[in-house]
């Protein structure tokens, strides 16, 4: 049976072509309006095997809101993937260039283009999903439209690629997380890296006590992103990405930092990502 998660946007979306590079070409995705539905489906047993989640991009950051959901969740990191985000110029078959007078995609997508799309006379339409614009272009058959989406949006619509990679940024990464459930999530071989959230005991000097123990213990320390605790006046807990040989290395990291720590989760013990 083929895999099925949870992913934010359309069929098309740079999430299904994220799902489709760590579970492979013939997973089943299911297509959730926000990032919040991607939890929660991907945390019912009965909908689905999981989930993919963006959670940070090169250029934009980090998107904190995922890091609060990932809290909340009874999901862990079973992995990751940098997905290079590579924007093309979607049209219904045989429109040519001179035919577009309106491109449709979601404002990020145009503003990722702008350098491309100031070279024509075009009107830019702002939508809420790049994948959904390419589908419209294939519903409509618009004569006149183009769409800036995905090369798999064009071919899972059956759309023309007008022009590739129009995007002005050519090194813009996204990672994505790929969760799972914790009673069904394994252990994954080979790990080198892992994901965790900690509060620091507030005396003096702690953070800094606490990435040196991790330095000692011969850990990367690849993120770190402080949190506000809710509830609290300016306290914060702070989520960090390690990286290390095997997994004996981190253990004796997380039994160094115990005595400066009130709390420590661990998200997910998982495989380094590859940049596709």
């Amino acid at each position: 049976m083929a895999t099925k998660v949870s992913i934010q946007g359309y069929e098309g979306s740079f999430h299904q072509v994220a799902a489709r590079h760590f579970f492979g070409e013939d997973t089943a995705v299911i297509p959730c309006a926000t990032f919040r539905d991607v939890v929660k489906i991907a945390s019912n047993k009965k909908e689905s095997n999981g989930g993919v989640m963006a959670i940070e991009n090169s250029i934009a950051g980090s998107i904190l809101p995922n890091y609060t959901l990932l809290q909340k969740s009874n999901l862990k990191i079973v992995g990751e993937v940098y997905l290079r985000i590579e924007q093309n110029l979607l049209v219904y078959p045989g429109i040519s260039l001179e035919d577009v007078k309106e491109v449709h995609s979601h404002p990020m997508a145009l503003l990722q283009c702008m350098d491309y799309l100031e070279k024509y006379n075009w009107k830019l339409i702002e939508t809420e999903d790049t994948a959904l614009s390419a589908l419209h272009i294939k519903k409509k058959k618009s004569p006149h439209t183009a769409a800036i989406a995905s090369v798999l949006a064009a071919d899972l619509f059956e759309l023309e690629v007008l022009a590739k990679n129009i995007h002005t940024q050519k090194d813009n990464y996204t990672r994505f997380l790929v969760l799972q459930r914790e009673d069904v999530a394994s252990e994954v071989a080979s790990a080198d890296k892992a994901s965790i959230n900690f509060q620091t005991n507030h005396t003096k000097g702690s953070l800094a006590k606490v990435l040196s123990k991790i330095s000692e213990e011969g850990v990367n320390l690849s993120k770190l992103q402080s949190m506000p605790i809710a509830g609290t006046n300016f306290k914060y807990s702070f989520h960090a990405d390690l990286e290390f040989d095997n997994v004996k290395q981190f253990n004796k990291a997380m039994s160094s930092i115990k005595s400066l720590t009130e709390e420590v989760k661990v998200y997910g013990i998982y495989k380094n990502g590859n940049n596709h």
